[in-house]
């Protein structure tokens, strides 16, 4: 399979590159195709606006979708957003690696978001859920918490699941993808060096079968 996965995280030594680092290996050696984006180490610029474009249909007066169905007929996206572009195309399971930041994702990752999955590319008027451009690919999330699994519940910091739903169904769905499970490692400081090995190991048992999920 063809297996696109996103690292959203700004040290090279943490526990998300961990993750990230070993997912590579180990989808490469069960036989999987890995493209890969690391935001940080590329510099990724996050800010969407005129800079997505070579060149406007309408330079007096912006509209990003507009200028996003313009691009898409005239070939006219920056060259940072269309190469993850044709990852995202690519790909038949994409993974976002990133530590849960204000129950959300990292700055960075949803100026990935803003830029990349334009208007004509990867939805349109009705082209979204069963709908969309990427139905039959299938897309999860790999995410670290600061806080214990035991304040994840609804009358503390609320249900995991409840968290990313924005995510899952606002933006992953949107676009057609399938949503698996997610993968979420909580309390990530506080981790001795056997957790994080067992952690890392199962991670390789989900990965090794991830074609049938």
């Amino acid at each position: 399979m063809k297996i696109f996965i996103v690292l959203a995280h700004p040290e090279e030594k943490s526990f998300n590159s961990a993750l990230f680092n070993t997912a590579v290996s180990a989808l490469e050696e069960a036989g999987h195709e890995v493209k890969t984006s690391n935001l940080y180490q590329t510099n990724f610029q996050p800010v969407s606006d005129k800079r997505n474009f070579t060149q406007l249909k309408n330079a007096g007066f912006f509209k990003q979708q507009e200028e996003e169905k313009y691009a898409v007929q005239q070939n006219t996206f920056s060259a940072d957003i269309l190469s993850e572009q044709e990852k995202v195309a690519w790909c038949d399971i994409m993974i976002w690696q990133f530590p849960l930041y204000w129950f959300s994702v990292p700055a960075i990752l949803k100026g990935w978001i803003d830029k990349v999955f334009t208007m004509g590319k990867f939805y349109d008027n009705g082209k979204i859920y069963d709908h969309g451009f990427s139905v039959g690919k299938k897309a999860f999330l790999s995410v670290t918490t600061g806080g214990p699994e035991k304040n994840y519940v609804d009358d503390k910091y609320g249900n995991i699941n409840s968290i990313l739903f924005p995510i899952h169904r606002g933006i992953l769905e949107f676009l057609g993808f399938a949503v698996l499970k997610p993968e979420v490692i909580y309390s990530v400081e506080k981790l001795a060096d056997e957790e994080r090995k067992m952690i890392l190991n199962n991670w390789v048992e989900r990965l090794r079968n991830i074609g049938s999920e």
